[in-house]
């Protein structure tokens, strides 16, 4: 995969694909995605570092230009992990529509949310 998920688009598509949500800032310790809680946003990392969980262990950490919690909205399930942020965030928050309109407007948004889904979760019942 790519450095992150903003270096796979043109300073162009990270415009619009910025503009297409929220910014927001959320101190250390916050945790804006829980594990087995519905899929209903993600998130784009602008600053800062956070821990990804399954079960209260870490399984790995994500910064600057990383998306969190596209694989949960791709795959239409339950979300496999927690999100705690380790250092004071500023994120971009996106809407599940937020999300599905992105797709459509820009196919290589749909395409990049699709690989980082399959890059994190490999071997997952029903992929081909």
């Amino acid at each position: 995969m790519a450095d992150s998920f903003f270096s796979m688009f043109t300073p162009a598509e990270i415009a619009k694909i910025s503009a297409a949500g929220t910014r927001v800032t959320l101190p250390e310790g916050w945790a804006p995605i829980g594990e087995r809680t519905a899929a209903d946003k993600a998130y784009i990392i602008l600053s800062g570092e956070v821990s990804v969980r399954q079960h209260g262990q870490e399984i790995a950490r994500l910064g600057e230009g990383d998306i969190m919690g596209e694989a949960a909205l791709v795959r239409r399930s339950l979300r496999t992990a927690s999100i705690v942020a380790l250092t004071p965030l500023e994120l971009i928050h996106f809407t599940d529509a937020a999300i599905e309109r992105l797709s459509i407007e820009m196919p290589s948004f749909h395409d990049a949310l699709e690989a980082v889904a399959r890059e994190r979760f490999p071997s997952e019942p029903g992929d081909q």
